[in-house]
């Protein structure tokens, strides 16, 4: 859904351009009967609307670097739900991260004035999807809480957004992330490089096939699956431990 609207704001543009640059053309041909002086204004409006293009475009640069979000993008699992503890701390909530198996699909338990808000953290590098849904709204009744929340650094499905909307979830997604670190004080919370500094991944080869192992989670809690799945099933048990923040 995200790209879709993002989509449809570049053609957007686009056509707003190319309708300038034709309103252009028309009016100094209409104004000096001259081919070239129509082709000469189009060629200033395109320079104005690409030097606007290339403004905009370094401040959006500049802000996703300003957020971190960059850095985000390369935690595993565990390190962005560390991280994500120590900024709705920042935000005045108390703050759990389940790490203990069988979570139920809370990944964080946050209380504040008396309201409990159970969240499911997805670092993800392609969107998520309604599972994630389901598993928070799950969460939000075995845990008792009153609201449940999906995290993500990216995006998330068409299915996900109806499916939230149905079971009352509430989705903040990639932009919406890059807001809440960009608005909070920045010593509040640690360089998600801090983060990954303190927290290392835990990477070891399979024994069965030689690729690397990633830290993944299933109904009975976490364990390490082989990252050539499904050609490669080949798992184990992760600790068992729990954090706080």
């Amino acid at each position: 859904m995200a790209k879709r609207r993002k989509r449809k704001h570049d053609d957007f543009v686009g056509s707003l351009v190319v309708l300038l640059m034709l309103g252009a053309f028309w009016m100094a041909f209409d104004a000096t009967r001259s081919f070239t002086a129509g082709l000469v204004a189009m060629g200033i409006v395109f320079g104005i609307a690409y030097a606007i293009v290339t403004v905009v475009h370094m401040m959006q640069e500049e802000k996703l670097k300003r957020s971190g979000i960059y850095d985000i993008d390369k935690m595993d699992g565990r390190q962005f739900e560390l991280y994500l503890g120590h900024l709705f701390r920042s935000q005045g909530y108390s703050v759990e991260v389940t790490r203990s198996s069988g979570d139920y699909g809370a990944d964080l338990v946050l209380q504040k004035d008396g309201k409990k808000i159970v969240v499911q953290a997805k670092r993800y590098s392609s969107r998520v999807g309604n599972a994630a849904v389901q598993q928070a709204r799950a969460a939000m009744d075995l845990y008792g809480a009153s609201e449940a929340w999906v995290v993500t650094n990216s995006e998330y499905t068409d299915q996900a957004y109806v499916q939230a909307k149905a079971s009352q979830v509430r989705l903040i997604d990639r932009k919406e992330l890059m807001e809440m670190i960009l608005k909070m004080n920045p010593n509040a919370v640690p360089k998600p490089k801090q983060i990954m500094a303190e927290n290392p991944q835990t990477e070891f080869k399979c024994d069965q096939c030689g690729n690397t192992m990633v830290l993944r989670k299933g109904p009975k809690g976490e364990f390490y699956g082989c990252s050539g799945y499904p050609k490669c099933r080949n798992i184990k048990a992760a600790p068992k431990q729990s954090y706080s923040v």
